[in-house]
């Protein structure tokens, strides 16, 4: 069947590449040339070719407004590097069954590559059962027994279900809200659905981009269209073509019976790395490097090479340790054989500091905050003051006859010869600097094993197998561990230089001249630090929402109970506490302790956090009073799961001047009815 080449690439499968396509006709006489935007495509009436692969080479953008009909007619290309962050807004369309969402949804090993979705009602499939709303999360197709399905994750609140779904279930599914933020370029790749509209919301701007000429045609909600590039051979070239998908001509798809074989064989490295075990060694010659990256500047156009197997490579991305916006990104190897020593690491709340603990090992901590306690329960804090952070936990505290259970650390505060065990909820928003008491030297395997992430470092000892350029930084930020596919290739005249060359990251395009029938040695690959790009690290890390919203507020502290309500809480029976556990025999600073002369509670390390479920019985008819004010200013989740909230600091601290006001005022007629007195 005759299709234009247009609609011919936007209905391809890119998993069913190459695909063999016959040119059947259009403007194009035989031999005539025709140039478009540059680019010079020679096509003849009944030309064979065949499509190794098409990619997105920028992006139109059309407002949503001019799509209803409302005036407002622009249309303006993107390129895909494109300094933002976008936000997808939820496709309105409904899907009839998991078929339909397949055909339509990439899915893949990536992150990206895992659609949620929601159903409009409940589902039972062999024992499992999935609620109306609960997210179904789509990791990967199979087939079993002659038949497909989809493995899926059901997410049932803080617990997750696996199960197989077939393919053919029908119902109706929606596409789940989606708050994370995404680059053009990944929203292009994983997010834009075949013969489904993309809307997006532009949420933020790079800071390296100075001028944004686009700035004007990105306000509110705007719809993605993708204009294509196809990639395709002659029957006897080697050059790639690079064809326009909106050239005007018809093709027919010959795939099933012409022979691919006849075809000279181009490769991506991700079609290499698809490729069974046993396929390797290669020999191959690299017929297109666009990259040219610096760390691999051996592979050059026309060289021949041997791709020895392929490798999933364990990568630590660190981050220069600075507040600078300039700041670098760095992707380290696990081989990497400096050294480092451990830097103090900053705390701005006391949740905070329950994150970092781990296990039983003590965090020494210096206040750099004040904070002055409410309860009785909880100590207060001066600049200056050290504390051991040991553990989580969770404290009652009696506040004019209501009960309270809050979220706590317990700590023991260093005195100048003795320790005191006190409690820092972990609602207050003070200050922390960790005391670093340890001077060993680790490599990089040892921190991502022993510490928890992101951890502070600094290179004492360089690796001098290469040029270091992680040795001149005063910090290092070890923030996460990532696998990374590789392929490990040396050239086929230096087999003693090997590179681990990224498939994810390295854009190359190889010629396979013969597979190798037996194993040749691959010497030990190069050890690179490789220097990313601002955009490239947050591709990697996958969190977008950090860069654009503050860190998630610790739990706030209660409200006082209200005037016309009553709150009863219901606690379940608690076990008898185990004895405390004893203090060890020395300080961090070496010297004997002493038993604490004035203790306030003793921290229950082992006790596990009790669930509160609370019972509001509100007073028809109480009078209002001034701590409705409170409502605005602070609001409490007693449950297990917190609730952070970001609210206006404006409107936060007009609540204070207001709550001072009055508070100043009631004490002033108080004043003046005992001199009255």
């Amino acid at each position: 069947m005759a299709l234009t080449l247009e609609n011919y690439i936007d209905s391809l499968d890119p998993t069913t590449l190459p695909r063999v396509l016959q040119i059947l006709c259009g403007i194009y006489s035989e031999g005539s040339v025709y140039e478009m935007q540059g680019q010079v495509c020679c096509l003849s009436t009944g030309e064979i070719i065949k499509v190794v692969g098409f990619k997105v080479v920028k992006v139109k953008v059309k407002s949503c407004k001019f799509l209803e009909g409302i005036i407002s007619p622009f249309t303006v290309e993107l390129p895909l590097d494109y300094p933002g962050f976008f936000k997808l807004l939820v496709d309105p369309c409904p899907y009839t069954s998991l078929k339909d969402i397949v055909r339509s949804v990439k899915i893949g090993d990536s992150r990206l590559g895992h659609p949620h979705f929601w159903s409009t009602v409940d589902i039972q499939l062999n024992d499992i059962f999935i609620k109306k709303g609960e997210h179904i999360v789509l990791n990967s197709l199979a087939e079993v027994g002659g038949k497909e399905y989809v493995n899926c994750t059901v997410i049932k609140g803080a617990k997750t279900k696996t199960l197989r779904i077939p393919l053919s279930f029908e119902g109706t599914f929606h596409e789940c809200e989606d708050d994370q933020f995404y680059t053009l370029k990944e929203i292009v790749e994983w997010k834009i659905s075949k013969h489904r509209r993309r809307v997006v919301k532009l949420m933020k701007t790079m800071a390296t981009c100075k001028e944004n000429p686009y700035k004007e045609y990105l306000q509110g909600d705007v719809c993605l269209l993708p204009v294509y590039e196809i990639q395709a051979v002659m029957k006897f070239g080697m050059d790639i073509l690079r064809i326009p998908s909106n050239l005007d001509v018809e093709v027919k798809d010959i795939t099933e019976s012409y022979d691919l074989n006849s075809f000279v064989q181009l490769l991506s490295l991700t079609d290499v790395y698809k490729r069974p075990h046993g396929d390797f060694p290669l020999l191959a010659v690299v017929v297109e490097w666009p990259d040219q990256q610096c760390i691999y500047k051996s592979l050059m156009t026309g060289k021949q090479i041997i791709i020895h197997s392929k490798h999933l490579s364990n990568t630590i991305i660190a981050s220069e340790n600075k507040s600078d916006l300039n700041k670098k990104h760095f992707l380290i190897p696990k081989s990497y054989k400096g050294r480092f020593k451990r830097r103090p690491r900053e705390f701005p709340t006391v949740y905070d500091l329950m994150l970092a603990i781990k296990n039983n090992e003590p965090l020494h901590v210096i206040a750099t905050k004040e904070f002055v306690s409410e309860y009785a329960e909880f100590a207060s804090v001066v600049v200056g003051d050290q504390f051991l952070v040991h553990c989580r936990q969770n404290v009652e505290v009696n506040h004019e006859g209501e009960k309270y259970l809050i979220e706590a650390v317990a700590c023991e505060k260093i005195l100048e010869k003795d320790y005191e065990q006190v409690l820092l909820p972990t609602y207050m928003e003070g200050g922390f600097v960790e005391v670093v008491h340890d001077k060993k030297q680790y490599d990089i395997s040892d921190i991502c094993k022993q510490f928890n992430l992101p951890f502070n470092v600094k290179v004492s000892i360089r690796d001098l197998s290469i040029n270091d350029n992680l040795a001149a930084l005063a910090s290092l930020r070890i923030e996460e561990e990532i696998a990374d596919p590789c392929l490990l290739i040396s050239l086929s005249d230096s087999p003693s230089e090997c590179f681990r060359v990224p498939v994810q990251r390295v854009n190359m395009t190889i010629q396979v001249m013969q597979e190798q029938g037996a194993d040749i040695p691959c010497a030990t690959p190069t050890v690179t630090v490789e220097e990313i790009s601002e955009e490239m690290y947050y591709m990697l890390r996958r969190y977008e929402n950090s860069t654009l919203l503050p860190p998630p507020r610790p739990p706030r502290k209660p409200q006082s109970p209200l005037t016309s309500t009553k709150t009863m809480r219901l606690f379940p029976p608690q076990s008898k506490k185990p004895d405390p556990p004893k203090s060890p025999k020395s300080s961090p600073t070496g010297k004997p302790r002493n038993k604490a002369k004035s203790q306030k509670f003793v921290p229950d390390v082992t006790a596990k956090p009790e669930n509160i479920v609370p019972i509001l019985i509100t007073e028809p008819g109480a009078p209002a009073t001034d701590t409705t004010l409170l409502k605005d200013l602070e609001n409490l989740n007693l449950s297990d799961e917190h609730d952070y909230e970001y609210i206006n600091e404006n409107e936060i601290e007009d609540v204070r001047k207001q709550l001072n006001e009055n508070e100043h005022l009631s004490k002033k007629n108080c004043k003046s009815e005992k001199e009255t007195q």
